[in-house]
């Protein structure tokens, strides 16, 4: 059986609520990444910032990306799955919510790493992964 934990990259990191998004948008660059889990002063997931919305909600918005911090970009309640689900419940869960990144938090807590689109499409079969496109951009 397939679980988070085998999809994963586990590389993932943190961006602090409280940083700024500029220190973000650096920290994607060195991380060759699009998005970060974003966290609370306890490091519990607070929500996802991406590339996508630093530059449209921040930089087209005419706002200065050195005074918004990661938390300030936060809407909603965040998802994310256990290492221990199947591909099944991942599945289900980016779907179900249409999300594209999917954070994996371990038994403590805390950021494991992330389930992306790409690591999707090394697991699944071409006919599941086209299954997976329609849903989650329908």
């Amino acid at each position: 059986m397939t679980i988070a934990a085998d999809i994963m990259n586990p590389g993932a990191q943190w961006i602090p609520a409280t940083e700024s998004l500029d220190r973000g948008a650096q920290l994607m660059r060195e991380l060759d990444v699009g998005a970060l889990p974003v966290s609370d002063v306890d490091e519990r997931l607070c929500g996802i910032v991406t590339d996508r919305d630093i530059v449209v909600r921040v930089v087209a918005a005419g706002r200065d990306p050195g005074k918004v911090t990661a938390g300030e970009l936060c809407q909603g309640t965040p998802r994310w799955i256990n290492t221990m689900a199947d591909v099944d419940e991942v599945l289900a869960e980016m779907e179900t919510h249409q999300i594209r990144r999917l954070p994996v938090i371990d038994e403590n807590k805390r950021l494991a790493g992330m389930i992306s689109e790409a690591d999707l499409a090394r697991v699944l079969s071409d006919d599941q992964l086209a299954e997976f496109v329609e849903r989650v951009y329908a």
